[in-house]
């Protein structure tokens, strides 16, 4: 009606010209549209084409003990096709022998998959730094909010992620965005960016911004906030008795804004919250990750959960069935660092809940779509890394330090 009405009175060679700008308008969203389609998007072409067992593995990220790839780890990438493994100071000797680990990883995964591995690392600097001995030591969080400087803590970030970026890998477990309320809290401390909600909101974020800016996936953690505990949940688990409304005026105040910044990927610590779920901790509950973190707080990234061999998970539950809690809750990975039976057994019982239909096809496919999502965003690659600049990674760290000073 209205295109009839702003063309009234224009010649016939116009009324032409107009019909096929129309036309060809229509065709644009026409085309526009397919682009959206199953068949012609390429994640979702891809989706379709993966075996249920390649889907699984996707959603699985291990770790290992040796500085080397031995053969349990070579079969569980090969066989199970593992989206993922993170790396420890046990895993890393040297510089060079790092880097040949990583290049390692990429060679039998590219070897044997068509999509690219993600290789993890939690680098925060401080306390917990997985470097090799060669590196200068980044400072703890704790330093980085007493500056109080959102230019610094992007930088920190930028340097994060240009180290964890010259060894090979893709994705860094940071920044810590749990506010350390309690001074009694023996797993976060100094790795908090401090007290204030505003200044953990603040820095962290631009630490975050930080690593993205150099094409390196940032994980942000510990969802919904480790800050208030008085057990490590490393050894036990941890109870928070807050109500929702207070979570929302403290705790969830930088997650909230990580989520309103693009924030890719979200660790869920073990936490119970019996004021939100009296019987699952956070990681196992899906009215923490998919009624308050997805629904609630509008997080459409990945979401992982912390390490499932922490004392919190494996002294109070079987590995497997919490493997398929986990997934059932919303997580999109699940993360388990420690132990071939472990392994093996959070292998099996996702395999078999999907077969006895405890798990749906439906339901896998949600999280493996938002997994090859994010590894498009990044571009990720199983390309092998030869230049390593160890000068170029310590100055960074020495500009850093003296910006404290």
């Amino acid at each position: 009606m209205i295109l009839i009405m702003i063309f009234v009175g224009c010649s016939k060679a116009s009324n032409h010209n107009i019909v096929h700008a129309v036309q060809g308008a229509e065709y644009e969203m026409e085309t526009e549209v397919s682009l959206l389609d199953g068949a012609t998007d390429p994640i979702k072409a891809k989706l379709d084409s993966m075996s249920i067992a390649e889907k699984i593995g996707q959603m699985l990220m291990f770790g290992f003990d040796d500085s080397k790839i031995n053969e349990e780890t070579r079969k569980l990438i090969v066989d199970n096709h593992i989206g993922g493994v993170i790396l420890f100071k046990k895993n890393i000797t040297s510089s060079q022998q790092l880097l040949a680990l990583t290049n390692q990883i990429k060679e039998i995964n590219s070897k044997h998959h068509n999509t690219p591995i993600f290789i993890a690392v939690d680098e925060e600097g401080g306390l917990i730094s997985r470097m090799p001995p060669e590196i200068i030591n980044l400072p703890d969080s704790v330093d980085i909010g007493n500056s109080n400087s959102p230019a610094l803590a992007y930088q920190v970030g930028e340097a994060i992620a240009e180290r964890v970026d010259s060894f090979g890998f893709n994705m860094t477990m940071t920044p810590v965005l749990d506010i350390n309320s309690n001074p009694a809290n023996p797993v976060i401390g100094k790795r908090a960016f401090g007290a204030n909600r505003e200044i953990v909101a603040k820095l962290g974020i631009e630490e975050m911004k930080g690593i993205q800016s150099k094409s390196i996936i940032p994980v942000v953690k510990h969802f919904p906030g480790h800050g208030d505990t008085d057990v490590d949940s490393h050894l036990g688990l941890p109870v928070v008795n807050h109500s929702l409304e207070r979570l929302r005026q403290m705790e969830l105040v930088p997650f909230q804004h990580a989520v309103n910044q693009q924030a890719d990927l979200m660790m869920v610590a073990h936490i119970l919250l019996p004021e939100i779920d009296i019987e699952f901790p956070s990681s196992l509950s899906k009215n923490v990750i998919t009624n308050l973190l997805r629904e609630g707080m509008n997080f459409n990234g990945v979401v992982i959960t912390d390490d499932m061999t922490m004392g919190a998970i494996i002294e109070n539950y079987d590995i497997g069935e919490a493997s398929v809690r986990a997934i059932q809750a919303g997580n999109d990975i699940i993360l388990v660092c420690h132990g071939t039976e472990n392994k093996v057994k959070a292998v099996n019982s996702i395999t078999n809940a999907f077969k006895d239909g405890t798990i749906s096809e439906d339901r896998i496919n949600e999280s493996v779509e938002r997994i090859l999502r994010l590894k498009d965003k990044y571009n990720l690659s199983d390309s092998l890394q030869y230049d390593l600049d160890l000068n170029k990674i310590n100055q960074s760290s020495e500009e850093i330090l003296r910006a404290l000073q």
